[in-house]
């Protein structure tokens, strides 16, 4: 089976760790809209509970403040479940630099603890990894089997290495114990409740520009991304959790942009006056991304349906709400 956004899913209770995130709060209300009890598990430390709030009162939803990588936090989430989507971890720069530890230990004791609460139930899991497993990549575009080219040591191994041991965990995993596991790499999904100030391009370049500041473009803006809608890669997450694949799957947008493309496109979209700055780039910053999307298209029929113009446009309507409250951008990286 394979739902999209207006399917009845096929699940009766779920959990999302990581729920009150930017992508796992979108994840919340689209399964509550589906017809699924949905146990938000999230322990605020880059997630907030002005993402879920609107939730909150909804008929089988459940808000649980709790660290999934203490083993306490089982506890609070009794199930039973047939369906751990586990999407806990800061996952951008302005948090996993300063959460190094604890980034680590999400994608490890998280990801260990997420897996015991499938094994427990008997549900399918479902981890949440990232283009980031792939580092500067050496081949374009990057397919599922490639192993990647990543810095061990470097300040973005917190994140990038989290990601690869917990791949590695789900897999064995799977192997060993036989739980229904499997993994999805997300590329640069963009949208409504990303935060202003946690160092992304999109969300830095729009608050950037709806102020009329200079956008931050790092290094002279020739490397590439490959940005994709929030709708859209909920879909494809749904669809590869309603699977019993174990692969990892790519799921992200096809149309690879240079990131000063990116900002132009957001000026005009703004209709800001705003020039466009080029900063010191970041080390180990990956200089191409865009994921081969073969699989996902022939095996599960996904494809991205929200044109860049479109997603960008619900985006900066979003941030546009949030003004004159919204906090300044930091321009610690256009990832």
């Amino acid at each position: 089976m394979t739902p999209s956004a207006s399917d009845r899913l096929p699940w009766q209770r779920a959990v999302v760790t990581g729920g009150a995130g930017f992508l796992g709060s979108h994840l919340c209300e689209r399964l509550l809209d589906g017809g699924v009890d949905v146990d938000c598990a999230d322990n605020l430390s880059s997630g907030s509970s002005e993402n879920v709030a609107h939730l909150v009162g909804r008929s089988g939803f459940r808000f649980v403040e709790c660290d999934v990588s203490d083993p306490s936090c089982a506890q609070e989430l009794p199930g039973p479940y047939d369906l751990v989507l586990h999407f806990a971890c800061p996952a951008s720069p302005a948090d996993y630099l300063r959460m190094p530890l604890e980034t680590l230990d999400v994608g490890s004791l998280g990801t260990r603890n997420a897996l015991g609460l499938a094994a427990r139930d008997g549900a399918r899991l479902l981890l949440a990894s990232t283009s980031e497993v792939y580092g500067d990549p050496m081949v374009h575009p990057q397919r599922e089997d490639y192993w990647g080219n990543v810095n061990p040591v470097g300040p973005r191994s917190v994140y990038d290495e989290s990601k690869r041991f917990s791949e590695a965990l789900v897999t064995a995993h799977a192997g060993a114990r036989g739980t229904n596991a499997g993994i999805v790499r997300l590329f640069n999904t963009y949208g409504p409740r990303m935060r202003a100030h946690d160092g992304r391009a999109v969300p830095t370049f729009i608050c950037q520009a709806l102020a009329g500041e200079p956008l931050t473009v790092t290094g002279d803006g020739s490397q590439t991304r490959s940005l994709c809608y929030v709708d859209d890669t909920l879909d494809g997450v749904l669809r590869v959790a309603a699977s019993r694949s174990v692969r990892p799957v790519n799921i992200g947008g096809s149309d690879e942009t240079t990131v000063r493309e990116i900002a132009v496109r957001i000026v005009k979209l703004t209709n800001s006056g705003s020039r466009i700055d080029f900063i010191e780039r970041p080390v180990d910053d990956p200089e191409r991304r865009r994921p081969d999307t073969t699989l996902v298209r022939e095996m599960f029929g996904w494809e991205p349906r929200v044109s860049w113009e479109e997603g960008l446009e619900r985006t900066i309507a979003y941030f546009s709400s949030l003004l004159p409250g919204t906090p300044a951008a930091y321009p610690a990286g256009n990832v």
